[in-house]
């Protein structure tokens, strides 16, 4: 997994290899390069969902390259531009970070406590990087459970804050937390009513209840989510909000832009709805 310093964007681009690789070029010729020494290009077909020849555009891009006056490393390079191709859009960026694939050795039925139903290391991961967990941020989630958000986030150097309502689930986020990450702050509370100040927090991830009824009493599960999503926004600016539904309205109705809503399957039974929303 990686993080990318994003170099730009081109949308809707024919996928054919000569423009492909021109609308790269194009990026990188244009982009404000304040680096130098040596550089590899990594392109990738996602999904292989065009017909683009992934070497013709790191040949191209490295060329635009070594005119900008970088020399080329292909095995221990000094910087990588990492390409994507997709069937509506190029991205091209620097990589900032790389994180090491450890995910099977945190299993959710491995950590000290464990409940069914947590979500994998690897999307856990994905979605704190979206909400932008790095060294020294603040990251909440709302709805914590047995704390795999807040182990991926704490694990890239954020400062972690969960809240559950189920002191046993703040039990075994604390204690999950103390074996992996070794920090962090996990209390018992409403997530309809959180015990923070204004603007305390960098962004947020939270699994919003599946089905049709919330477990927590006081609560229909709408006027959960729904308070949730307006509290979450009171002390963040970022919010990525995973559900079994979209919650689109809801998050509009409490005040957040609705960037994007995309779908992550899981399993036959199961399609994870990603909010990426922002104030």
């Amino acid at each position: 997994m990686y993080g990318l310093e994003l170099a730009g964007e081109e949308d809707a681009f024919a996928a054919r290899e000569a423009e492909a690789a021109a609308t790269g070029v194009t990026v990188v010729a244009a982009a404000n390069v304040d680096r130098e020494g040596t550089v590899a290009v990594r392109a990738r077909d996602v999904r292989g969902l065009t017909d683009i020849s992934t070497t013709d555009a790191e040949r191209e891009l490295g060329s635009a390259l070594v005119d900008r006056g970088f020399g080329v490393d292909l095995d221990d390079p000094d910087h990588e531009l990492r390409v994507y191709f997709s069937e509506d859009a190029c991205l091209v960026g620097w990589t900032a970070v790389e994180a090491v694939r450890d995910f099977a050795d945190r299993k959710p039925t491995d950590r000290p406590f464990f409940q069914p139903g947590s979500m994998a290391p690897v999307d856990a991961r994905a979605f704190v990087n979206m909400a932008g967990a790095e060294p020294g941020a603040r990251i909440l989630d709302p709805m914590c459970g047995t704390g795999g958000v807040l182990l991926e986030a704490g694990l890239v150097g954020a400062d972690v804050v969960g809240v559950d309502a189920q002191a046993k689930m703040v039990g075994g986020a604390r204690e999950n937390l103390r074996h992996y990450v070794g920090s962090g702050d996990v209390v018992r509370g409403d997530a309809t009513s959180l015990p923070f100040n204004d603007d305390s927090m960098d962004g947020a991830v939270f699994d919003a209840p599946y089905g049709r009824q919330s477990k927590i009493a006081r609560h229909s599960l709408s006027d959960l989510v729904g308070g949730a999503l307006a509290e979450v926004r009171r002390v963040a600016p970022e919010c990525v909000m995973v559900a079994d539904r979209s919650w689109a309205e809801e998050a509009e109705d409490a005040g957040w832009e609705v960037e994007r809503v995309f779908e992550r399957r899981v399993h036959r039974s199961l399609v994870r709805y990603v909010h990426l929303l922002h104030r």
